[in-house]
């Protein structure tokens, strides 16, 4: 064999080596990257409804498959109590079966935030009572633990006072409710209207401090508080004992962490730390539309789960 060809052969030989590799290597590369992003979080983050429907088409129990399938083990419906209870059943039962957990739904008596309970009227009052009971039944279905509540809109007529005692009035009563069945009402604190009574997490945290039960807690929206008093740290901490619930959007626009201005991987990492194993409601939008947007949204968690 001439030299020429000794060395050209040589070549095409390692090159094909090379390559061979690297096509090894890159289909390793991809396999173990599927096993990572489908592998589960380290926290319990919980997706709603049409959150990934371009993946896994319109019916609700299809995208609850495709969570579980990307690595999630929890779901928000704030619409459950409204859905026919056959609805609630399969939704219900398909948690059971994949071993997940349904974070909160809404006890929702209609348009709550105007029909406030601090205004002390008995029938707003035994409005939010009968919508307690009928939320023990549906959360049974599920198997779920917390529900939301928002206390509703201020009375102008009434000194702050009487409203504050009015919320607590009204907290005690869906306290009785739920106690005895383990429910936990999270009372959120919301920035969507200056017209809500509780604005600030210090104003819930006072409120379930005089309820004194603990089936009234915090629900804290870490969208909704960056827009109203920031300071996220240092206020979860001063008001942990009664905190049970957290939910998730980046400030502006309210879509997946990464968006915006919040340090969600620190904030993680501090959850995580402080022993935080609830559910981590995913009450955002999607930035980007369609499928691309889904996972987005699924690599927005990935990275900002990626603290330990």
């Amino acid at each position: 064999m001439k030299r020429s060809e000794f060395i050209r052969n040589g070549f095409l030989t390692a090159s094909a080596i090379s390559v061979g590799t690297g096509i090894t290597n890159a289909f390793a590369t991809e396999k173990t990257a599927n096993i990572l992003a489908d592998k589960t979080f380290n926290m319990d983050y919980a997706p709603h409804q049409r959150m990934f429907e371009n993946h896994a088409g319109k019916s609700f129990l299809d995208q609850i498959k495709f969570m579980y399938d990307r690595g999630f083990r929890s779901i928000e419906d704030n619409g459950y109590l409204n859905r026919p209870i056959d609805e609630q059943e399969k939704i219900g039962n398909l948690l059971s079966k994949l071993g997940m957990r349904m974070g909160v739904f809404v006890i929702d008596g209609g348009d709550n935030w105007k029909t406030s309970l601090t205004t002390g009227k008995k029938e707003f009052k035994d409005k939010f009572i009968e919508t307690c009971k009928k939320s023990v039944e549906a959360a049974k279905r599920c198997n779920a633990k917390w529900l939301t509540v928002v206390p509703g809109f201020y009375e102008r007529k009434l000194p702050y006072g009487n409203q504050f005692a009015n919320v607590i009035d009204a907290m005690r009563g869906g306290a009785e409710i739920l106690e005895p069945h383990g429910l936990i009402m999270v009372l959120e604190t919301l920035s969507d209207t200056p017209e809500l009574f509780l604005q600030k997490t210090n104003e819930t945290y006072a409120v379930c401090k005089a309820v004194q039960s603990p089936s009234c807690k915090i629900l804290y929206d870490i969208y909704h508080m960056q827009r109203t008093e920031g300071d996220l740290i240092k206020t979860m901490e001063r008001c942990w004992d009664e905190i049970a619930y957290i939910q998730i959007g980046d400030n502006p626009g309210r879509k997946e962490p990464g968006t915006g201005e919040i340090n969600y991987k620190n904030l993680f990492k501090w959850l995580h730390a402080k022993g935080y194993r609830g559910v981590m409601g995913m009450e955002h939008g999607n930035s980007q539309s369609g499928k691309d947007g889904e996972l987005a949204v699924i690599k927005a968690y990935r990275e900002a789960d990626n603290f330990l």
